[in-house]
């Protein structure tokens, strides 16, 4: 184990380490874990523990672009406790995982662009603090994964991927994952590139697309847009079939078909 040292600030020197059980976890899934953690040179009254879900976020401000930080689950794991110095103790957790939480790796391996984490953190002394941010991998559902696949299917190249600040229709997070392809097959004559992103719930999710198509020399720029449900239960074939058409109906909107 791992200890890190929090609250310096009061001289507590309280430490505390949070493995996760596994490697990754889905949306609507429930992470679990342990906070172990570590007692100082004298005896504190431990407030609470708590776990954020946290995310790095863009946000555009004017010709700027910068990123934050964004927590978007919060739970206790502990309550109130007495901590005796130099005493160990481990706190065993299970938090859900929520439906719209972004996709950050993909066959086990981190999606470039993507930087989610759990952060620990102690009430002690009337304040907060916090640790670093630990790791957090988030695998597609299965209904995800098909349309990733069906999209390197259709010969488009993954290029990066992203959370942007803003509330989409139908969400309810601050903030929405894009997930930017280069197009490629048939499909490089009617789109550069394709942006995706998801919005799941338990039963079904949408599907929102944005393709951008640069005309030549002194041709501006278009993009098309389409959203398109998916259902978990549907026949897997069904969602190559309205990915398909949605590229199709957004190539037919500007006239690239």
């Amino acid at each position: 184990m791992v200890f890190r040292k929090l609250m310096a600030a009061f001289g507590a020197g309280v430490e505390v380490d949070t493995v996760l059980t596994g490697t990754g976890v889905r949306p609507g899934e429930r992470l679990r874990g342990m906070v172990n953690f570590r007692g100082g040179g004298s005896d504190y009254k431990v407030e609470g523990i708590f776990l954020d879900l946290t995310a790095v976020v863009e946000v555009e401000q004017g010709d700027h672009e910068y990123k934050t930080s964004y927590s978007f689950l919060r739970q206790q794991v502990a309550g109130s406790f007495q901590l005796t110095a130099g005493a160990q103790h481990s706190q065993p957790f299970e938090i859900p995982i929520p439906w719209e939480t972004p996709i950050s790796a993909i066959g086990g391996q981190p999606l470039r662009g993507m930087r989610l984490g759990v952060q620990t953190e102690l009430a002690l002394a009337g304040a907060l603090d916090k640790g670093d941010l630990d790791p957090l991998f988030v695998s597609p559902l299965p209904a995800q994964e098909h349309v990733l696949g069906a999209l390197d299917r259709l010969g488009f190249q993954f290029k990066k991927a992203d959370l942007e600040r803003g509330t989409l229709y139908g969400s309810t997070m601050p903030f929405f994952q894009e997930i930017e392809y280069y197009a490629g097959g048939q499909w490089r004559r009617h789109f550069n590139e394709l942006e995706l992103t998801f919005i799941a719930g338990p039963q079904q999710m949408d599907v929102i697309l944005e393709a951008d198509k640069r005309g030549g020399f002194l041709t501006s720029s278009h993009d098309a847009l389409n959203r398109f449900t998916v259902r978990y239960d549907a026949n897997p074939g069904s969602a190559d079939e309205a990915l398909r058409r949605a590229l199709e109906q957004m190539a037919r909107r500007r006239g690239w078909f």
